[in-house]
């Protein structure tokens, strides 16, 4: 098996793949907020809550930091660039693969117009 080297994508995607991790990053586009706040938000106990956000710190997606007793988190410092261009090219690829799919199954109704029979 090919194992391709970029430990930030894999991280960023490994984060990603939990659904109070992707919704951590969505309400934390909107605002800022407190672990304490964020626990609450979803429902979670306050060391649930700081696991989630360590691994989405970790990668790089959200930056935390303490002000006074409260950690605050926002978004970090990571675009996601390197995560939007391989799924552009993921959907690049599909986009191929549907465009000749179209092709042929144009082809197989235009066959069977002209002959008045199933291709």
């Amino acid at each position: 098996m090919v194992q391709y080297e970029s430990p930030g994508l894999d991280a960023a995607f490994a984060a990603l793949a939990d659904a109070t991790r992707r919704g951590v990053v969505l309400h934390l586009g909107q605002a800022d907020a407190s672990i304490s706040d964020l626990a609450s938000r979803f429902g979670m106990t306050l060391t649930g809550m700081k696991k989630h956000v360590g691994v989405l710190e970790a990668a790089g997606i959200v930056a935390t930091e303490k002000v006074g007793r409260v950690r605050r988190c926002r978004l970090g410092p990571r675009r996601m660039d390197e995560e939007a261009a391989w799924i552009a090219r993921y959907r690049k690829a599909w986009d191929t693969r549907f465009r000749a799919l179209d092709n042929v199954l144009e082809e197989l109704t235009r066959r069977e117009n002209d002959d008045g029979q199933p291709a």
